[in-house]
């Protein structure tokens, strides 16, 4: 029996029956696609489609060996290759929105009105009590980071292709549509799926910074700002009943913040130019959306002063008004004739569109004062008797208004600490490079976004690699330099990322608290300090299951200092979309946060394809938010600490264990002699960059990485998935694991699963990664580098990580508890089989030396196009 013959008997007992009605759409959609591809291909090329998917359901069922399906990919030219790869990425996207219409089908269907919805903020109250929750939604705040981290493979053409098919599919599934109407959306579906195949599929170019922050944008436009309210509306009627007729109970909680534009740690394109121009892009879009929702609003609340008379307070507003703006007011007046709360809000909905136009005499100088003027029309209105209207869609728009401000997003600046320390060295020799006046130019921007949006817009200034106090000094130091007295407000954010950083934190702090602008930023505060864990490098660094250990303890630690100095501090977590950047669940990530470390306040990066995996449709992302900020009110209560700090010291020792063999097998890899040129011959890890995924370089040096610190995490662990080895996610764990049971044997470990959150979440995230690997294929990737021993050391701790998985977890396969991941998984697998076909011959062929340039070209196209494909299929590959 062959190695792989566990995996085919698993995936053959394992088969979980697909739902009809996502059945019928992976059909309909897989159909207009192979209908599509047959026009524009001919029949002989959706043949060799339907030949190539068949051989690889075979493969798995073990009916063909995989050498008949390398033989078969090999006898294709290139040319049609790419045909094949370009059909099957395709499909993927397909299948995606697919399943994304069946969840949210089944959210809906979930959503009786007789019970909560499982992680629901209804369920949240409910379980902790109204009051209670009261009481933390003072204090609660849930601050997700959007970053540029390039890994979205999908070009922005692709996604709002996607997102027209996804329209069309919408429609085509609602009852009330009759045969006449069905027949034309399904024809018009066909239309965008034909545009779809039409559409190419890799950038041409590269993208700049400003590109990436238009991107993220459409985020907002098409998702969050509508999305918002309706999570604080859901919060306020779990809270209370009578929702919408009186004052809120709850308040805005969400904050959102952007690194796009900000973040120029090892990316020298982002400017303090790009910096001030990403701001302005961002409150176009909030500004432009305020105004749309003012003027709405305004349009239709025709309420009359007959039964509904404004208050004194806003009739004297709108004579003062009138008498400011004297043809702007009567022209309203004329058109809404003793309507004057109507009149009163289009007036509001004037100024908001002077202040993105930058009309001084009637702009509004800050989001307060906006917010004011709206209150003013609430007040009016509920003394009037009109709560409904006073509390409803215009209690929306005071929620967006203080959620988003003039400035959407409080846009972070990161910058290395090295980076900091040769310009301080510069100045004091008086001789300043240009990296040293740009940094200086940064400060300088932050103080001028200041100026135009409050100091909110753009305060927080991250620094990397943070190993000692005065790296944290340096940022005060040069804006002293940039702008002496008339230096803008900092709150200067340390980044813990390695595993000594990490260990050093509290120390760290400690030296931060003599600092001056950390002292007067601490009295102005409340005492609220921020910090931020890097999750990427030091599980690039320690291996996944050290790391997640490590920042457990960097956790308590940390807890432990803000109670000893009085301190109420937010701990800031860089995680990536990957599992071996530290995704996952994110709920489930927070309630695995050491006691103490979250106190109802969270603030999370959401990365690169994670963005539009969760905000691309708003129950989605509604959904998701829900599932956070339950998880947030629940890891805040003095019941679930006690349970986790009881736990978490029952199976200290465990952990060491576990964190200690783990540690010392994946160091035994990956520091290796000759481990970085393996890695870079058995993946398509210098090929990525040709992708053009986003504008940050994809190393820190140039040529081949001599070590890991040469590569960053992301296209460490994205060229791990497009292996099939997912290796970032789960290698290690098996040794740790098998350290433990040898000594103690697996009871102990099964009780920690069960009964310690975080043990549990590791676990269940190395499951995941390892039902994302392929073990036949992972191992012909791991042939092309030529060294046996590394392909034996890799597969072996393979099958010790998967069998301890499951003995532990006492699953009979890999996600049997997890029915949903488990299909989408076992809808993908054969698919992205095809396509790793595709990409080994290519890669197997370029690292041929005596290729000709035309080939190369040829079968690098064939390449980048695989890579994008299974990025689709696998979907956290960043």
């Amino acid at each position: 029996m062959s190695a792989s013959a566990p995996n085919q008997a698993e995936r053959s007992s394992a088969v979980t029956e697909m739902p009809d009605e996502l059945r019928a759409d992976v059909r309909l959609l897989g159909g207009l696609l192979g209908q599509v591809i047959a026009e524009h291909g001919g029949d002989d090329l959706l043949a060799d489609v339907e030949r190539l998917r068949k051989a690889v359901i075979a493969a798995r069922r073990g009916e063909i060996s995989v050498d008949e399906i390398t033989s078969m990919v090999a006898g294709w030219p290139v040319s049609r290759a790419v045909k094949i790869a370009r059909a099957f990425t395709c499909y993927f996207h397909l299948a995606n929105l697919a399943e994304e219409h069946f969840r949210i089908r089944t959210l809906r269907v979930r959503d009786t009105g007789e019970e909560p919805l499982p992680e629901s903020l209804a369920q949240a109250v409910q379980e902790l009590g109204g009051e209670r929750v009261a009481e933390l939604v003072g204090d609660l705040r849930l601050h997700p980071v959007l970053t540029a981290h390039p890994t979205e493979a999908r070009r922005r053409a692709v996604v709002t292709a996607i997102q027209r098919i996804s329209a069309q599919l919408a429609a085509y599934n609602s009852p009330e549509r009759g045969a006449a109407e069905r027949a034309e959306t399904r024809r018009r579906l066909l239309e965008e799926i034909d545009l779809l195949w039409r559409t190419a599929q890799l950038r041409h170019t590269k993208l700049d910074p400003l590109d990436e922050v238009r991107t993220a944008m459409a985020a907002f436009d098409e998702t969050l700002f509508r999305m918002v309210p309706q999570v604080y509306r859901t919060m306020d009627a779990a809270l209370g009943e009578g929702s919408g007729t009186r004052e809120p109970l709850a308040r805005p909680f969400i904050r959102y913040g952007s690194w796009i534009g900000g973040d120029r740690d090892g990316n020298p394109n982002v400017t303090a130019r790009v910096t001030r121009d990403a701001v302005l892009i961002q409150a176009e879009h909030v500004l432009i959306a305020l105004e749309n929702a003012t003027s709405r609003i305004g349009r239709t609340l025709t309420v009359t002063a007959e039964y509904t008379p404004a208050s004194p307070e806003l009739r004297a507003a709108l004579t003062q008004a009138e008498h400011d703006h004297p043809e702007l007011v009567s022209e309203m007046a004329t058109r809404s004739p003793r309507e004057p709360h109507r009149q009163w809000l289009l007036f509001v909905a004037a100024r908001i569109a002077a202040t993105r136009q930058r009309g001084l005499d009637l702009a509004y100088r800050s989001p307060e004062e906006f917010l004011a003027d709206l209150r003013l029309a609430q007040d009016s209105l509920a003394a009037a008797g009109a709560r409904r209207q006073a509390y409803g869609e215009l209690q929306h728009l005071i929620w967006q208004a203080e959620t988003f401000g003039f400035h959407l997003a409080e846009l972070e600046v990161r910058q290395h600490s090295q980076v900091h320390a040769a310009a301080l060295a510069e100045i004091a020799e008086g001789e300043t490079s240009e990296r040293t006046e740009e940094v200086l130019a940064t400060i300088r921007t932050i103080g001028w976004i200041q100026e135009r949006f409050g100091v909110t817009a753009c305060s927080r200034y991250v620094v990397s690699f943070t190993r000692s106090a005065a790296d944290i000094a340096a940022v005060y130091d040069l804006a002293a330099h940039a702008l002496g007295e008339r230096a803008p407000v900092l709150d200067v954010v340390p980044l813990f990322e390695s595993g000594a950083d990490l260990a050093a934190a509290p120390a760290v702090l400690s030296g931060m608290l003599e600092i001056p602008g950390i002292q007067a930023r601490l009295a102005a505060s409340g005492r609220r300090l921020e910090v931020m864990l890097g999750y990427s490098d030091s599980a690039k660094e320690l291996g996944p299951a050290a790391a997640t250990l490590k920042l457990y303890e960097a956790q308590e630690a940390l807890a432990a200092w803000a109670a000893e100095h009085d301190v109420r501090l937010t701990l800031f977590h860089g995680r990536g979309g990957a599992l071996g950047r530290g995704g996952g669940p994110a709920n489930r990530a927070v309630l695995a946060q050491a006691p103490g470390s979250v106190g109802g306040r969270f603030k999370v990066t959401e990365q690169g394809e994670v963005i539009f995996a969760r905000y691309g449709h708003e129950a989605i992302a509604r959904r998701h938010l829900e599932q956070v900020t339950s998880a947030v009110l629940l890891a805040s209560t003095p019941t679930v600490e006690a349970r986790t700090a009881q736990a978490a010291g029952r199976f200290r020792t465990l952990a060491e264990q576990v964190a200690s063999a783990s540690e010392k097998a994946y160091r035994s890899l990956t520091e290796a002699p000759g481990f970085p040129e393996w890695f870079s011959l058995v993946s398509p890890l210098e090929e990525i960059g040709s992708l053009r995924l986003g504008s940050r370089p994809a190393r820190r040096g140039l040529g081949a990485p001599k070590s890991l610190d040469d590569l960053r995490a992301i296209p460490w662990v994205f060229a791990w998935a497009q292996t099939r080895v997912n290796l970032p996610g789960w290698y290690g764990l098996g040794s740790g694991l098998a350290a433990v049971a040898s000594e103690t044997g697996m009871e102990e470990l099964r009780a920690a699963y069960r009964e310690w959150p975080l043990f549990a979440a590791l676990l269940d995230n190395a499951e995941m990664s390892l039902a994302k690997t392929d073990r036949d294929i992972a191992s012909r990737y791991l042939a092309l580098g030529g060294r046996d021993d590394f392909l034996e050391q890799v597969l072996t701790e393979y099958d010790l990580t998967r069998r301890l998985v499951l003995e532990v977890t006492g699953h009979t396969r890999l996600l049997e508890n997890r029915r949903v991941l488990s299909r989408a998984v076992q809808l993908r697998d054969p698919y992205v089989d095809a396509l790793s076909h595709l990409q080994l011959r290519a890669l197997s062929r370029l690292r041929a030396d005596d290729l000709p340039d035309e080939e190369r070209d040829r079968l690098s196209t064939l390449l980048l196009l695989s890579v994008n494909g299974v990025a689709a299929g696998l979907q956290n590959t960043g």
